[in-house]
């Protein structure tokens, strides 16, 4: 198992993990060593590492995306 995402917060952590089960990818959490830096570190199996970061990188194109659309009468 790799070290593959350290969240920023619980909120990130929730999403991370969402998206990797719904992808299908197994993964274990592992306490920061620093406790005061924040949530747990996501870590997969090496050979899931393409598929983890595949999700991820989906996940914030489509945020991207969703952001940028002009509403009709909007500025």
């Amino acid at each position: 198992m790799v070290l593959f995402y350290d969240p920023k917060d619980e909120n990130d952590l929730a999403r991370v993990e969402r998206l990797l089960h719904d992808g299908g990818v197994e993964y274990f959490l592992a306490e920061e060593p620093e406790k005061e830096i924040g949530a747990k570190q996501v870590h997969v199996a090496e050979e899931d590492l393409p598929t983890a970061e595949a999700l991820i990188t989906d996940d914030l194109k489509r945020k991207k995306a969703e952001s940028s659309i002009v509403l009709p009468g909007g500025s």
